[in-house]
């Protein structure tokens, strides 16, 4: 692996240098900070460094300057407290009804939004961010020619989403998504100065994942489905995406747990052969409900499968589905919606996100 380039710890040095003339409490101070280290980061000299896809990541200073790709990263970022240091963002509009609803306070209707749906070269190096958060096939492409070390050799860092990291043969996911989740939260606040608030994000959520998984369970945990979208083949996720967290949180296995990848294909024979009890969409343009249903209405792999026919259908935004802070929201929906559809004995959870106002999640008339 290469190591990222680090940038002079210019601004810290300057601080202490300057020091010489007030006087030993300010110098003591100084040197108390070169020394101090806390969590998953360690600050030497002024400088905070993070690991990331088994890679440190270091920053001379806290980053005030933060562009990120995508829902999923976008909430990350605003729940580690970043929000000011967002200086734009790409990729909002589908999930932006959603953030506003998550983050109120955080003013997501007056974020910088640049470039279309999917970051460039130029779109980075005209916002000329500190830092790039983004991950692999979440905003970064070798076939777009978006990479970390072009960004680093014009002089900004990135950070990758952990749910990306690659392993040895290209595949993405390196740990539990769960451990991905918490990885970036913690990272992202100690990197852009906001570690408490990063802990306090970290700490709901893990509250909220103890009373779910404390919840009243059925005789034999029903199976569940995820179907982003399909045609030939079923996009969907294995055991490495934030699918996999919500779907074990929730008490629902997963039918696609065996493949040890993030966001990947898999056949029809597959679908049918899960016999899920229930099936998940993700709600993500260029399929809509409506056509999600018809596909696996009329698809012979498919169409007679009692989930099918009884429409067990949940739809779900997109940003609840990938890594980010809002997975144990949809964690919560997922266990109403077996409790709703019989699967699962009532818990008394009541979902923390009400989404039940949301214009564009066509087929949830369950859940009003």
């Amino acid at each position: 692996m290469t190591t990222p380039t680090i940038r002079p710890a210019r601004r810290a040095r300057l601080t202490c240098l300057a020091a010489l003339a007030v006087g030993a409490t300010v110098l003591t101070a100084c040197g108390a900070q070169d020394q101090a280290g806390s969590g998953s980061a360690a600050i030497a000299q002024g400088a905070i460094t993070v690991e990331n896809c088994g890679e440190q990541v270091t920053v001379d200073e806290p980053v005030t300057e933060l562009y990120a790709y995508d829902g999923g990263i976008i909430s990350i970022a605003l729940a580690a407290g970043a929000r000011d240091e967002l200086v734009a963002v790409t990729g909002l509009a589908r999930d932006k009804q959603l953030l506003e609803l998550a983050y109120p306070q955080d003013r997501v209707d007056e974020l910088r939004v640049v470039g279309d749906d999917q970051p460039t070269l130029e779109t980075v190096l005209a916002v000329k961010p500190q830092m790039m958060f983004a991950g692999w096939g979440y905003g970064f492409s070798e076939s777009r020619n978006l990479l970390p070390e072009t960004l680093r050799e014009q002089d900004i860092d990135t950070y990758l989403l952990s749910e990306t990291c690659r392993q040895e043969d290209g595949d993405r996911g390196t740990m539990a998504a769960w451990t991905a989740l918490r990885t970036d939260l913690l990272n992202i606040g100690e990197l852009t100065g906001h570690e408490e608030t990063a802990k306090k994000a970290v700490a709901d959520s893990e509250e909220r994942r103890k009373a779910l998984e404390s919840a009243p369970k059925p005789e034999e945990a029903p199976t569940a489905f995820l179907f982003d979208s399909g045609s030939d083949a079923i996009f969907t996720s294995g055991s490495f995406g934030g699918p996999q967290a919500i779907f074990d949180t929730a008490g629902v296995t997963n039918a696609t747990a065996d493949v040890e990848d993030t966001w990947t294909e898999v056949g029809w024979e597959r679908f049918a052969a899960a016999k899920p009890d229930i099936i998940y969409f993700v709600d993500y343009p260029g399929q809509s409900y409506e056509e999600k249903v018809k596909i696996l209405e009329a698809n012979p792999a498919s169409r007679d499968l009692p989930a099918v026919k009884e429409k067990r259908f949940v739809n779900l935004p997109y940003a609840m589905w990938v890594s980010g802070p809002l997975n144990i929201d949809a964690a919560e929906w997922v266990r109403r919606s077996l409790e709703h559809f019989g699967l699962a004995p009532d818990s008394g959870i009541e979902p923390t996100l009400d989404i039940t106002d949301l214009t564009n999640l066509d087929g949830n008339e369950w859940l009003r």
